[in-house]
């Protein structure tokens, strides 16, 4: 068993536990054999009141690793069921992941700090609880990649060697990431207990997600009716914001949609290169049921499963609550239209004065075209801020980049684009690049990063981080990471889950 650490750097306040008592495993970490510091997130440590220097101490390392365990940690797996490409398990679980305790950062922010790697659990049915180094590094990548771009996710404090091998199709060094999340309460959490526990317990969980995310529904006169409502919002927003940067999460089961709206569970996740709605990169999603285009009306088909759980709570006949709940969720593509619609006026360099009907009718025109040009996603957005930056008859010309002399159709869309983005607004300037990055974590270098980290040079990894925190700057010595990749390898590039 890991022995508790001689100081306490981490101040926990252990919510999770003490209100859901009997819905979650007791559990001990693994010692990790030989663990060694890859990385360590000292913005977040500061972020979350820690010591990064002492983080970096042979103490702090065993801290990490799970190696010790500080005073106040209660570490536990957490219980959830989920549905999985449609086909509901009714248990499933922290299988490699244990959470350690809960924090309350310089905001007073609560946040859960877990680590994912560190061996079996209760709910780890075959699997070993180990995590390879690569996704432990690709996790905590994109993470930092998402959270540059603003988008609500979870994010690494740090990413340790274990020292030892752990075995998929063959030997791969093993690791440990320390996650920081809101929560880690999952749509799949409130499956499990109204499965496995009835009402009672479903309303105990909402009390505590009501307290620690949504505290204005507390005096709502149907709380789990507008915690439904409120779940549904987020998730709008943050499909939006995925959509915006062309993100693929690649495995939506209902157990990896966080209640809180952020982003969790990188594992198959992707970035798409020329503009596809159909886009997968999963190697699991034969079918294309959570392709780039598809994720809004999934968040809407997970959040009617979380809708069937609270059904007993929102009202006590059945006929009534099933309509209540049916109205929120027949409001979810009204309201991520809505969010979709402000991004994408950011994105095109759009004050909110247009009528929403054309500015939607104008976006829905570029993407046929950019899917009719196959041009690059990320690359097209920046060239049209580029030229909404520009003076003189460089502005009123498109680049040709974007379309060749004789294409009419662009023309005119371009055209029709000038005369709505007339005007030389700096803030909306302003706003039009952080929406369109110069910089996305491109999949052919994320897996070059990650395959020259795994024969032990971190360089390209490390190069890669810091240009990923900076999305909008244009960097002239990141032109390399800046390039699609090779159509040859978008067409075979393939994503899985890292387990």
């Amino acid at each position: 068993m890991p022995s508790p650490a001689t100081a306490n750097p981490l101040r926990f306040d252990n919510s999770y536990a003490r209100d859901l008592q009997g819905h979650y495993a007791l559990w001990q970490p693994e010692p990790a054999p030989a663990p060694r510091l890859l990385c360590l997130n000292r913005a977040l440590a500061d972020e979350l009141g820690l010591d990064a220097d002492m983080l970096a101490s042979p103490d702090g390392i065993d801290l990490l690793a799970g190696n010790r365990l500080p005073p106040g940690a209660e570490p536990l797996a957490q219980a959830y069921a989920g549905h999985q490409f449609g086909h509901f398990s009714p248990q499933l679980g922290d299988g490699r992941a244990l959470l350690i305790g809960e924090l309350i950062d310089r905001h007073g922010q609560r946040r859960d700090l877990v680590l994912k790697g560190s061996g079996r659990t209760p709910f780890s049915r075959n699997g070993d609880g180990k995590y390879a180094l690569g996704p432990a590094l690709r996790e905590y990548l994109i993470g930092e990649a998402m959270a540059a771009h603003g988008i609500p996710t979870s994010r690494a404090l740090a990413v340790v060697a274990s020292g030892e091998q752990v075995w998929r199709q063959h030997a791969l060094p093993g690791a440990i990431l320390t996650r920081v999340a809101a929560s880690h309460i999952r749509i799949g959490t409130f499956e499990y207990l109204a499965a496995h526990h009835g009402p009672d317990s479903v309303r105990r969980l909402a009390k505590h997600v009501i307290a620690r995310h949504y505290p204005a529904l507390h005096d709502a006169a149907n709380p789990w009716l507008e915690l439904l409502r409120a779940v549904a919002d987020r998730q709008a927003a943050l499909v939006a914001r995925w959509l915006g940067v062309g993100f693929i999460h690649g495995v939506m089961n209902t157990d990896n949609m966080a209640i809180s709206g952020e982003t969790i569970d990188y594992g198959p996740c992707a970035f798409i290169e020329s503009y596809a709605p159909d886009a997968v990169f999963s190697s699991i999603d034969r079918d294309g049921r959570y392709a780039y285009g598809q994720q809004a009306e999934i968040a809407q088909w997970n959040l009617a499963r979380l809708a069937e759980t609270l059904l007993p709570l929102i009202d006590t006949e059945q006929k009534r609550a099933v309509q209540a709940a049916i109205r929120v969720i027949e409001e979810f593509p009204g309201v991520h239209r809505g969010y979709w619609l402000s991004m994408m006026r950011d994105k095109l360099g759009l004050d909110t004065q247009g009528r929403a009907d054309d500015d939607r009718q104008l976006a829905d025109d570029w993407f046929a075209l950019l899917q009719r040009r196959q041009l690059d996603f990320t690359n097209a957005f920046r060239h049209l801020y580029d030229a909404a930056c520009a003076s003189g008859i460089e502005r009123d010309q498109p680049p040709a980049s974007l379309a060749a002399s004789d294409d009419n159709e662009f023309a005119a869309w371009w055209q029709r684009w000038r005369n709505r983005q007339m005007q030389r607004d700096e803030i909306l300037l302003a706003r039009m690049c952080q929406a369109n990055p110069w910089l996305i974590p491109r999949n052919h270098r994320v897996e070059a990063v990650l395959e020259a980290a795994q024969t032990g040079d971190l360089a390209p990894y490390n190069d890669l981080l810091e240009r990923l925190r900076a999305p909008a700057t244009e960097q002239p010595a990141a032109t390399d990471d800046a390039r699609p990749a090779p159509a040859a390898f978008t067409t075979t590039y393939r994503t899985f889950c890292g387990t």
